[in-house]
């Protein structure tokens, strides 16, 4: 699970870093900054993931609202959806849902299944 929270981390770096010519570059910015946090805690500092009341309610509101933002946005992909923005704009949801699913079960994971890790 690291590698591929790493992946995502990566991955949603990259799709942050390209908003710089959107018209709402700083809001789709943080939405793909605040789950590459998440994954990047989840591959490369897991030991910050305790199971803290303020922690698990910040991961799950980042869930939700990514959970809730795809279902809004679910693209219909028309033939021509690559030029469609609200299309981009789902299916860039859809990958920051799965990413925050991904996170919270490599910690479900590590707490469930390596010794020492509940803290």
């Amino acid at each position: 699970m690291r590698y591929v929270n790493g992946f995502f981390c990566v991955v949603l770096t990259l799709f942050a870093l390209v908003q710089y010519n959107d018209p709402d570059a700083l809001v789709w910015f943080l939405i793909y900054a605040i789950p590459a946090m998440w994954a990047g805690v989840a591959a490369f500092r897991p030991d910050l993931l305790r199971p803290r009341l303020h922690t698990i309610a910040a991961y799950l509101a980042c869930l939700a609202a990514a959970v809730l933002g795809s279902l809004y946005l679910w693209p219909s992909l028309p033939d021509n959806w690559i030029h469609v923005e609200e299309e981009r704009e789902g299916l860039g949801l859809i990958i920051t849902a799965l990413a925050l699913a991904l996170v919270g079960i490599a910690w479900w994971l590590r707490r469930h299944w390596e010794p020492n890790a509940a803290g």
